[in-house]
C-alpha cells in the first residue's frame, strides 16, 4: 500500500468518520483505555465498553467520568458469555481490544491469570465476532514485548521472531497466534479486517499503575519518598499515550476501506532510552524529587534492551511521533502537578489533546 500523506504531515483520525460509529473497546476502564474512550467521544462515535473495574484508586477512568461517555458494561473477558453479550448489544462495526494484565511483574505472580486474561480473553473477544453481521474491523492491541529478546537495541521489525521469556511477554506472544488463527479460519472470511497493533512504553496523565516508571515517582515524590529504580540502565521505546491511541483510530479508520491492513504494526518512537534518562527528564519537569538507582539488578527476569522499528507504519500509514520524548515526559509530569493542585483530569486531557493535535510539523 503506498504511502497516503506527504512526508512532512502528521495523519489524524477523520471525526467525519468515527462520528456516530459504533465501536465495541475492551479494557476501558484501564490508563489507556479511558483516554481513548475520552477521544472516541470527542469524535462521536458510538462506544460500548467492556473491562474489570478500575483497580487504582484514583483512576482515569473515574476522574474523566468514563461511564457518563460510553455505554459502560463491568464484565471479565474470560468469561465468553460476557463477551457475547457486549458484542450482541453493541453490534460493533469496529473492535479496539485493549483488555489485558498488562503488567510483567504481576505476571510473574499470577502466570495462570495472565495467560486466561491474554490468551483466552483475546480467544474470546475474536470468538465473539464469529457470524456477527456488520464488523468490519478488529484492531488487537498487544505489545512491544512480543519479541524474542535477543537483549541488544537493534529494532525490531514486524517480521522479527515473536517470543516471550516472562509470563506477560509470552501470554501476548502466544495472543498473537490466536489472532492469526483466527483471521486465517473464520474471520478474514467474514470481511473482517483483524489487524495487530504493537506499541512501545506508554506514559501520560492519570496513570496509576503499579510498576510504571512515572506513576511510581509522582506516588514517591507526592508523599517525599525517595524514588527507587531496579533497572536503571534498561532501554525502552517511551511515546506519550496519545501517539499509539492516535495509531490505533487512524489504522482501524484505514483497515475498514483497505482489507489489506490486516496484519502486524509497530508504533513506536524512533529511539530508545534508559530508565535513568527518563527519571531525570521526569525530576527536572517536576520540580523536585529524590531518586536511588540500584548498583544491581534485582527480581525477576525483565527485558533490558528494546527498540521498535516502527518504519512500515511511517511509510506505508505516514504514522510518526508529533511529540518528542523531553516534551512527552514534561506533559505528563505538568498534568500531575496541575491535577495534584485540584484541575480537573477532564480539562488536562482536552488540553493535551489540544496541544497535540496543534503540534508543529
Amino acid at each position: 500500500m503506498a504511502r497516503m500523506v506527504s512526508p512532512g504531515s502528521f495523519v489524524t483520525p477523520d471525526p467525519a468518520f468515527w462520528r456516530g460509529r459504533r465501536v465495541l473497546l475492551t479494557g476501558h476502564t484501564g490508563f489507556k483505555g479511558a483516554w481513548l474512550a475520552f477521544c472516541l467521544n470527542k469524535m462521536g462515535a458510538q462506544v460500548t465498553g467492556l473491562a474489570l473495574p478500575p483497580e487504582t484508586s484514583p483512576h482515569l477512568f473515574g476522574a474523566l467520568k468514563v461511564e457518563t461517555l460510553v455505554q459502560s458494561r463491568f464484565g471479565d473477558i474470560r468469561d465468553l458469555a460476557v463477551v457475547k453479550g457486549a458484542v450482541h448489544a453493541c453490534q460493533p462495526e469496529i473492535v479496539l481490544h485493549l483488555a489485558a494484565q498488562a503488567l510483567v511483574r504481576a505476571s510473574y505472580r499470577d502466570p495462570v491469570a495472565t495467560l486466561a486474561s491474554n490468551v483466552m480473553g483475546t480467544a474470546h473477544v475474536l470468538d465473539a465476532l464469529r457470524g456477527v453481521p456488520g464488523v468490519r474491523v478488529a484492531l488487537m492491541v498487544t505489545t512491544d514485548k512480543v519479541y524474542k529478546n535477543l537483549e541488544r537495541l537493534t529494532p525490531y521489525p514486524e517480521t522479527a521472531e515473536l517470543g516471550g521469556v516472562d509470563p506477560y511477554s509470552a501470554s501476548k506472544a502466544a495472543a498473537e497466534l490466536v489472532i492469526s488463527s483466527y483471521r486465517a479460519s473464520f474471520l478474514a472470511a467474514q470481511g473482517v479486517t483483524v489487524a495487530v497493533a504493537r506499541a512501545g512504553n506508554v506514559i501520560g496523565g492519570g496513570d496509576w499503575s503499579e510498576d510504571r516508571l512515572l506513576p511510581d515517582a509522582v506516588r514517591a515524590w507526592q508523599s517525599g519518598a525517595k524514588l527507587q529504580i531496579r533497572r536503571p540502565d534498561a532501554m525502552r521505546p517511551w511515546q506519550h499515550v496519545l501517539e499509539p491511541l492516535f495509531a490505533y483510530l487512524y489504522l482501524a479508520q484505514q483497515a475498514y476501506h483497505f482489507p489489506g491492513l490486516g496484519e502486524a504494526w509497530n508504533f513506536g518512537p524512533d529511539d530508545a532510552a534508559s530508565v535513568r534518562d527518563v527519571v531525570e527528564m521526569a525530576r527536572q519537569a517536576y520540580g523536585r524529587g529524590d531518586v536511588a538507582y540500584a548498583a544491581q539488578i534485582s527480581g525477576p527476569h525483565e527485558a533490558g534492551l528494546l527498540a521498535l522499528d516502527a518504519s512500515k507504519a511511517r511509510s506505508e500509514l505516514g504514522i510518526r511521533p508529533r511529540w518528542n520524548l523531553q516534551r512527552s515526559v514534561a506533559r505528563t509530569m505538568q498534568w500531575y502537578r496541575d491535577f495534584e493542585a485540584g484541575q480537573l483530569a477532564t480539562d488536562l486531557c482536552e488540553r493535551d489533546l489540544q496541544a497535540y493535535l496543534n503540534a508543529p510539523y
